[in-house]
């Protein structure tokens, strides 16, 4: 009864052959219930296809109608003595089944856009990868050292931390007037609300990071004699170093949160404009499709840097495949 073994230990390894069949579990799931509301019938179909009109006059074949007006209109024909329209239970027009979003996935990527220059889906998404990129690597190379001197120094903790705290509750997308005004339509107001999004959380964390050390390590170096200096640089930044690239691996997927709020603001750029386009034209499933390579994208790029975490710190190899 009180034992801590099998399936649902706490905080212990589990077998790499359960881990491999949760994972896929964990994208099985979704996809079969996805699967089920868009091929079983019975499940949630709230509208109807219409097959054939009858003598409904605005009723036209392909048409999509809720339930409830598609059998109040028959009633009507019935009482009167018409034909009655046919139909097939369907999902709305904003949630495709799975085999179309494929299809469509495959087509973003083959078809020209509707538009002449309009902007292929590769094109969109090479585009947000910049953004995101220069957002956080200018975010990286502030905020780290900002958060490292926090986690070390009372003085910087008690100078920088109460501002950066005050900061980050307010939402980035508020200064989005005024990113524009300062830089312009084009791509800067978009890398600067990434910037926003991220620096201020990024202090925090790489600071309570840092106070994380043990602190014997540096009592350590201070009786030997060490520098402040020596110590940040011998001590400090190599000890946290691991647990710094974990917190880089998280603060990254805030940074891609942030992107379709940056890319609205000024010209209407990337996959952001890609998505509200499709959505114009009623392509859902192309919606889908660029959301889902937005998740895919973020998952793959998360796995190689946990792929070079576990090469660079093969020490902690088990706390960076989390």
């Amino acid at each position: 009864m009180g034992g801590n073994s099998g399936l649902f230990a706490i905080r212990k390894p589990i077998s790499k052959k359960q881990k491999r069949i949760l994972v896929i579990l964990s994208f099985a799931i979704p996809i079969l219930l996805w699967c089920a509301v868009s091929y079983l019938t019975f499940l949630w179909h709230p509208v109807v296809k219409i097959t054939s009109s009858g003598d409904v006059s605005y009723f036209k074949k392909e048409m999509l109608v809720k339930k409830e007006i598609f059998k109040l209109e028959n009633k009507k024909m019935k009482t009167k003595g018409l034909k009655s329209a046919l139909g097939l239970p369907y999902n709305p027009v904003y949630l495709p089944a799975p085999h179309k979003v494929a299809v469509s996935f495959y087509e973003s990527f083959t078809t020209p856009p509707r538009r002449k220059g309009e902007s292929w889906l590769h094109e969109s998404l090479g585009h947000s990868i910049k953004i995101i990129f220069w957002g956080f690597i200018l975010s990286s190379i502030i905020g780290v050292p900002l958060g490292i001197l926090c986690g070390t120094f009372g003085f910087f903790r008690n100078l920088i931390e109460p501002f950066v705290d005050y900061f980050r509750y307010l939402p980035a997308p508020v200064f989005g007037a005024l990113a524009v005004a300062i830089l312009g339509i084009n791509d800067g107001p978009k890398i600067a609300i990434i910037f926003i999004g991220t620096f201020f959380q990024q202090v925090l964390v790489i600071a309570n990071t840092t106070r994380k050390l043990e602190i014997s390590l540096i009592e350590a170096a201070q009786t030997l004699g060490a520098s402040k200096l020596a110590i940040l640089r011998t001590i400090v930044i190599p000890g946290i170093l691991p647990d710094i690239y974990k917190d880089m691996r998280i603060l990254l997927g805030w940074a891609w949160t942030y992107l379709v709020v940056a890319e609205v603001i000024g010209t209407s750029t990337g996959i952001t404009w890609f998505i509200n386009q499709q959505a114009k034209y009623r392509n859902f499933e192309q919606v889908f499709a660029a959301i889902l390579i937005i998740g895919i994208i973020g998952l793959l790029t998360d796995q190689v840097l946990a792929y070079l975490g576990k090469k660079m710190f093969y020490w902690q190899r088990h706390d960076l495949e989390n």
